[in-house]
């Protein structure tokens, strides 16, 4: 059971994190901000979303980079490119993520809105279906994956099957569920905030290790599992909101028990 003080803290932190200069000016989220047509901003945050790694500088240049590729206009990209089109991609290169990674993902996009209705629809379908996230994401895998594929390209798309913390694709679901009024989108209604899973990365793990909110040490399903369940004893409702709290903590604190 978590203390009052704690929750206390991190309902603070989530009021002072949950901003445009936190979470919009220096994150990737600032990608699909960009955009004003639905299937523009799913598209673009689901990129800006798969590419978050390494430091945020540079994630955010080579996701205007991806975008300019793809001349500003995400989804009539995926909808009429042509084989020759994905050639203009041949240089494009995010750390370990190369050009055949990336036509991989804009093939299988293509295949997502051409076939299956666009993301929200595999999403949401396979909510209905199960009610359980960890299901929705075995299921979007198998959608997502269902195009012929070098292995490598596997390394760069979550599988909770196999322990994965899936934690760009539970970012990239806070931005397209959760609907707060200045950060995230909020443009799915299908999907109840109270099903969302936490986005663990480095910055949130420590963190949640620090106030005792976490036990274990790696950062993988089993730990999502853990964390989500004690976030919702908190709230509910929605609580992957305090992922802006644990995460601003981390990156914007380097918070330290000792502090409080």
């Amino acid at each position: 059971m978590f203390s009052k003080d704690l929750k206390q803290l991190l309902d603070e932190k989530y009021l002072e994190y949950n901003k445009s200069e936190f979470f919009i000016e220096t994150d990737p989220i600032q990608i699909p901000k960009c955009f004003e047509e639905k299937e523009d901003i799913e598209i673009a945050g689901f990129l800006a979303a798969s590419l978050a790694w390494g430091q945020r500088p540079t994630i955010i240049k080579k996701c205007k980079e991806l975008m300019q590729l793809m001349d500003y206009a995400p989804h009539d990209f995926v909808m009429q490119a042509e084989d020759q089109d994905y050639e203009r991609f041949c240089n494009f290169k995010h750390r370990t993520f190369n050009s055949y990674d990336c036509v991989y993902f804009l093939k299988s996009l293509a295949n997502i809105y051409r076939h299956h209705g666009g993301l929200e629809t595999v999403f949401t379908r396979a909510y209905q279906k199960h009610q359980d996230m960890f299901e929705v994401l075995k299921e979007w895998y198998s959608v997502f994956t269902s195009l012929p594929a070098e292995a490598r390209v596997l390394r760069h798309i979550a599988n909770v099957e196999k322990g994965s913390a899936a934690k760009r694709v539970n970012m990239f679901l806070r931005w397209m569920v959760r609907h707060d009024g200045e950060v995230d989108f909020g443009l799915w209604k299908e999907i109840p905030t109270s099903a969302l899973l936490i986005p663990l990365d480095l910055h949130t793990g420590n963190v949640s290790r620090q106030l005792g909110l976490l036990t274990r040490n790696q950062n993988d399903r089993k730990a999502v599992e853990e964390l989500t369940a004690r976030l919702r004893e908190m709230d509910p409702v929605d609580p992957i909101r305090y992922d802006f709290s644990l995460f601003g903590l981390g990156a914007f604190e380097k918070y330290n028990r000792s502090n409080f």
